[in-house]
């Protein structure tokens, strides 16, 4: 892992994938915290240099007071005292502060952070027409008014006559009521046509209308459906992606516990995951290496750290800011030569033993009787100008040794010389010393391997040779090519599972590293998967190169894919050239490998 903005280095290993993310990505966390403070103290800064500039345009008018660069060389003061302190107590500091770390950290708790979907929006279905809508009310015509008797049409005119000669008022009175009776028939047969046209038109409008809403209410049928349809389909799908999301976490948590397991049970990976937190919680100054390796042995219970101590260049050394008038500037002053190393020296004492005192405090599974620390100092050798790396202090403590011991009252010198500690005794020198005791470098893949390459001959068909034979004979045949550099090749363990197959190491500073290996004694053409494959191995091993050996040949697919990338595919008329350069003849055959193996011969 790099963080460029830090300027962080670390390797994160482990065999497990779960685990290894997880640190890393608790790494990455920290990492990004601590530079936030970075970052927030340079915008503070900026913001400090802005009222600098500020004041300074105040001053070129005449508006400033001395005060403010007075104020300014007595905050600086204050940090480079502050800064010198903090060197000076990194052991008391964190005597009090308890470093048990718990696996839980390591567990992803976190719900599934997609939303539910909502429910549908569904559309609401348009009221059905009805006869007393006063849509169709206003549509009717109206009836005529009711002739009413007492009209003054329908009364009688009386004369003086009329009143005298009855008859004449019974004739006007029969007369006037047979008007009224015409009218009012006159009247109802309107009524009635009136009443049959409005029945007419309603009957129409009410048809219409009602056709209308049939439409509208199967379309918005339509839409609901589907709305629903499409609701079902969301809410199933976020189920399963919601499911997905639990069983990676519970898997990934399930890896976790049992990395716990294994460290309770004091097994070497268990135990030095669970240290690696330990140390990788310890905060130290932002100019600090963050860099270490532990090795565990679980037959003697011993931890062996190798830590990254700063270089004397990464101490503070400021101790004074002060503004001079009469110069308008900043004098600033350090602390001097001799109390530069002296600071350094204690500081080196210090996180050895604040190291060790935070994993025998943080040991809750009993594991560890004793812990072997190395501090290394990568620096510059001033005699040839390269960087060089080395162990500067080394001590073996004892549990119980350690755990008597009261550090909050110790000098951090005498009581790394009183556990025996190896160092100079001037450790700002640098002069590297020989570790008490080193990490295994052994890989667990590696196995012994058997002599292959001295039974060839010109009849021998490697394309027919024993899968795990010709695992050997490709180890046997780079190892006589590496030697040549003084380098090293060593198989792994026989797995077919398409994985390492041997590794080289190059010692060369320049054109050396790790290259991995894997040979395919294959009849047909080599697939592009088998290169990815490569290419993932290389990332994953950390490796500077791969090499792919077959004896077959590649697709263009595969050579493609190889392109711009650090990896060799050798075919198998590349094989026979290898093993001519180094006095040895075979064949490849591959119809008759084909009939050997019991393959299809097109």
């Amino acid at each position: 892992m790099r963080h460029a903005g830090l300027g962080k280095y670390r390797v994160i290993s482990g065999t497990d994938q779960y685990v290894v993310e997880a640190k890393a990505q608790a790494q990455r966390a920290e990492w990004e915290s601590r530079y936030q403070q970075i970052l927030e103290k340079e915008r503070d800064k900026q913001r400090q240099s802005q009222m600098k500039q500020n004041a300074k345009a105040r001053l070129e008018r005449g508006k400033i007071e001395l005060q403010d660069k007075v104020d300014e060389a007595e905050e600086r003061t204050k940090e480079a005292q502050e800064a010198l302190s903090a060197s000076r107590t990194i052991l008391l500091s964190a005597i009090q502060r308890q470093t048990t770390v718990g696996w839980d950290k390591l567990k992803r708790h976190e719900p599934f952070s997609k939303p539910k979907p909502e429910p549908p929006r569904y559309l609401e279905y348009p009221a059905e027409p009805q006869l007393n809508d006063a849509r169709y009310l206003e549509a009717v015509g109206q009836l005529p008014p009711r002739p009413e008797r007492s009209d003054p049409k329908y009364q009688v005119s009386l004369t003086f006559l009329d009143k005298v000669v009855k008859s004449r008022l019974e004739q006007k009175a029969q007369a006037v009521e047979q008007a009224y009776l015409a009218d009012y028939t006159a009247w109802q047969e309107k009524c009635q046509q009136v009443e049959t046209e409005n029945q007419r038109l309603v009957e129409e409008l009410l048809e219409s209308d009602h056709s209308d809403w049939e439409k509208a209410v199967e379309k918005a049928k339509a839409k609901n459906e589907r709305l629903y349809a499409e609701s079902v389909a969301e809410v199933e799908k976020w189920n399963e992606e919601s499911q997905e999301h639990q069983k990676e976490i519970e898997k990934e948590n399930a890896s976790v516990d049992e990395r716990k397991a294994k460290y309770q049970s004091l097994q070497a990976a268990g135990v030095e995951d669970y240290n690696e937190m330990v140390l990788a919680n310890s905060e130290y100054p932002d100019t600090f290496p963050d860099d270490f390796e532990l090795g565990y042995t679980p037959e003697t219970k011993i931890l062996i750290v190798d830590y990254s101590l700063p270089a004397p260049q990464q101490l503070p050394r400021l101790k004074e800011v002060k503004y001079v008038k009469s110069k308008d500037n900043f004098i600033e002053s350090f602390i001097s030569e001799i109390e530069s190393n002296k600071l350094y020296d204690e500081v080196l004492y210090q996180i050895c033993l604040r190291a060790l005192h935070e994993l025998f405090q943080a040991d809750t599974a009993n594991a560890l009787a004793a812990i072997s620390f190395n501090g290394w100092v990568k620096s510059i050798d001033k005699a040839t100008g390269n960087e060089t790396n080395g162990c500067v202090l080394s001590v073996l403590a004892q549990v119980n040794e350690f755990q008597a011991i009261k550090l909050e009252s110790v000098d951090p010198k005498v009581c790394f010389k009183a556990l025996k500690g190896i160092g100079s005794s001037k450790l700002h020198s640098l002069t590297p010393v020989a570790p008490v005791l080193t990490i295994s470098r052994e890989d667990r893949r590696f196995v012994a391997s058997h002599e292959i390459v001295s039974r060839l001959n010109e009849g021998t068909n490697l394309a027919a040779m024993d899968w795990e034979d010709f695992e050997h004979l490709i180890r046997q045949l780079f190892e006589q090519e590496f030697k040549q550099a003084g380098g090293e090749v060593k198989i792994t363990q026989a797995s077919r599972d398409g994985g390492v197959d041997a590794v080289a190491f190059d010692p060369d500073v320049i054109r050396g590293g790790k290259t991995v290996i894997q040979a395919k004694r294959y009849t047909n053409t080599v697939g592009v998967s088998a290169v990815r494959d490569l290419y993932g191995t290389v990332l994953n091993e950390g490796a500077s190169k791969g090499i792919l050996v077959t004896t077959s040949d590649y697709g263009p697919d595969s050579y493609e894919f190889a392109k711009g990338k650090p990896l060799v595919l050798l075919s198998g008329a590349n094989l026979l050239n290898l093993l001519e350069k180094h006095g040895h003849k075979a064949k490849i055959d591959l119809k008759e490998a084909k009939i050997i193996l019991g393959e299809h011969v097109r």
